[in-house]
C-alpha cells in the first residue's frame, strides 16, 4: 500500500460514520474504526469475509433478510451502476438490532467496469434523544438498570396518562405485552448471566424500533410492555409483528455458538372507560394465546 493509500485509509477512519468497502462477490476489503465503534466487529472478524455470512445480518423493517441477491443494496448498487440509499437494521455484535441510513456507492476500475461497492452509514436510532430520557428516568426512579427501559412504575405511569388522555380528547393508543420465550430453559442451560444478555439484547431491539414518544418499559423478570401513542388497530398488529421479526432475527453469542432468542406478543387496542389493570390483563392473556399457539407470534384481540 502506497503512501495515498495509507493516507485514504487515515483519512476514511477518522470519519464518525461507518465505512467499508467489498468486490464483486461480497466480500468485505476494507473496515474502518466508525464502522467498528457502531457495530463492535473488529476489522480482523469481518474482513475476507462475505457480508452475507451471517455478519450484519442486514434486515428491513419488516424483519425480512436482505441478503439475498434480489434485496442486497450492494447488488443493487453494484448490478446497475448507480448508488441505492435506504434505512435498514444491522445486528450489533452484541446481539440487538440496530437501525441505520445507509449508501451504497459502486466503485469502478480505470476502464470504468464496475469492481465493488463502499457502503457508508450512520445510527439512526437518536442516541442523544435516548440518553436524556435515561437520566429523566434515574432522576425519577423510574429506570430499571439491567435493560436501560423503563420499570414498572413508569409503565403504569404511561398507560394511566394515555387512558387519560383517550377517555379526555379521544387519543387512540396500543398497549403490547411481550415476554422472552423459553427464558427459564434459557437461564438454566446457560447460566443466568446469559439470561440477562439476552433481555438486554431484546430490550435495546425493541427501544430502537419504536419512535421516540413510545414507552416501552420492563415490566417484570422477562417481561416488557409498549405503550404506542397514536396508532390504529392494524398499525398495532403491524408494528408487533415488525418487533417480533427484528427479535427473531437478533442472536446471542456465548462459547462460539449462536443462541437464537424468539418472543411472543400480545396487542390490544385501548378503550374508553376502562381500567388500566383490565387494559394490561387482556394484552397479557394475548401474549399467552401467542404462548400456547407455539410462541414467536403475535395475538391481536
Amino acid at each position: 500500500m502506497g503512501d495515498k493509500d495509507d493516507f485514504q485509509a487515515r483519512l476514511l477512519d477518522e470519519l464518525y460514520d461507518g465505512v467499508y468497502a467489498m468486490d464483486r462477490r461480497r466480500r468485505i476489503t476494507y473496515w474502518n474504526r466508525g464502522a467498528q465503534r457502531m457495530t463492535g466487529f473488529s476489522p480482523a472478524q469481518v474482513v475476507g469475509r462475505r457480508c452475507a455470512d451471517r455478519v450484519l445480518c442486514h434486515t428491513d423493517a419488516e424483519g425480512q433478510l436482505l441478503c439475498a441477491k434480489s434485496r442486497c443494496p450492494a447488488v443493487r448498487a453494484m448490478r446497475f451502476d448507480e448508488a441505492q440509499e435506504t434505512e435498514i437494521y444491522f445486528r450489533h455484535a452484541d446481539g440487538h438490532r440496530v437501525p441505520i441510513k445507509t449508501r451504497v456507492q459502486p466503485l469502478h476500475d480505470d476502464e470504468g467496469n464496475v469492481v465493488g461497492a463502499v457502503e457508508i452509514f450512520s445510527d439512526i436510532s437518536d442516541s442523544v434523544a435516548q440518553r436524556a430520557l435515561i437520566e429523566q428516568l434515574e432522576a425519577r426512579s423510574l429506570l430499571d438498570e439491567l435493560t436501560g427501559l423503563g420499570n414498572r412504575r413508569q409503565a403504569d405511569r404511561a398507560v394511566a396518562d394515555r387512558l387519560g388522555e383517550l377517555d379526555r380528547y379521544g387519543w387512540p393508543f396500543g398497549l403490547l405485552f411481550i415476554d422472552i420465550d423459553r427464558f427459564k430453559s434459557l437461564n438454566d442451560t446457560y447460566g443466568h448471566a446469559v439470561g440477562d444478555e439476552a433481555l438486554v439484547l431484546v430490550a435495546r431491539t425493541l427501544r430502537n424500533a419504536v419512535r421516540g414518544f413510545d414507552t416501552v418499559a420492563r415490566w417484570g423478570g422477562e417481561e416488557i410492555v409498549i405503550v404506542l401513542t397514536n396508532v390504529t388497530a392494524e398499525q398495532l398488529r403491524a408494528k408487533a409483528e415488525t418487533l417480533r421479526a427484528l427479535v427473531a432475527q437478533s442472536a446471542l453469542t456465548h462459547d462460539g455458538h449462536e443462541i437464537s432468542v424468539t418472543v411472543s406478543l400480545g396487542a390490544t387496542m385501548a378503550r374508553r372507560g376502562e381500567r388500566a389493570e383490565q387494559l394490561v390483563e387482556r394484552a397479557d392473556a394475548l401474549m399467552y394465546q401467542s404462548k400456547q399457539g407455539g410462541r414467536n407470534r403475535v395475538s391481536c384481540d
